[in-house]
């Protein structure tokens, strides 16, 4: 007899956990992060453009935004022969510093690539300072960036064969735990733009 008076109670219970994670389920739904609308078609161009998928941020660090070919953007993106590219994002100021993140990947390539140092050539990322995880992605820090990412701490994560990366230039008015809580927020916040042709 207590066994069925017990069991209503326990319907109500789980009818209303059943409630709650819809309610949790829809939140996330709505807090996924999204490109702005305003620049959502020049990434997909970009992503038509080298044949695989490539991320949007939905935040950067003030003031730059995501316009690719903006005022914060004047080159657009450099892509090479092996589609590999290149969106560099920079503000500077005089006697106030910059602020500078750039966005790569590395199509069908999942190892570091290598950059020219003098008549030798190095790893164009090095001293990994360990893994993240940040989403559904697995991040390694590297500390020692070259190229247009000098000075740079750097984010790298691989998706489908393709090693991608999100830097920002260590420089006033930003301190390097700064820049890290940065990458943070901003790889946390990129949208999947996916080609469509």
């Amino acid at each position: 007899m207590r066994a069925l008076l017990a069991l209503p109670l326990l319907v109500l219970v789980l009818a209303g956990c059943s409630g709650d994670d819809k309610a949790e389920g829809s939140a996330a739904a709505r807090a996924r992060p999204a490109c702005p609308a305003a620049y959502k078609a020049e990434w997909r161009r970009l992503a038509n453009r080298v044949h695989v998928p490539v991320y949007c941020p939905s935040w950067m660090p003030s003031p730059l935004d995501a316009d690719i070919g903006g005022q914060w953007n004047s080159d657009g993106p450099i892509v090479d022969k092996d589609r590999s590219y290149l969106v560099g994002f920079l503000w500077h100021e005089a006697g106030a510093g910059d602020v500078h993140v750039n966005f790569r990947a590395y199509p069908g390539r999942t190892a570091v690539p290598r950059c020219k140092d003098g008549k030798q050539t190095v790893p164009c990322f090095s001293d990994a300072r360990g893994t993240k995880r940040i989403g559904d992605r697995k991040v390694t820090v590297y500390t020692v960036s070259r190229d247009a990412d000098q000075w740079h701490v750097s984010f790298l994560w691989r998706r489908n064969g393709t090693l991608y990366a999100v830097s920002e230039h260590v420089a006033p008015p930003l301190t390097f735990g700064k820049v890290v809580s940065n990458l943070e927020r901003l790889v946390g916040g990129l949208e999947l733009i996916k080609p469509t042709t």
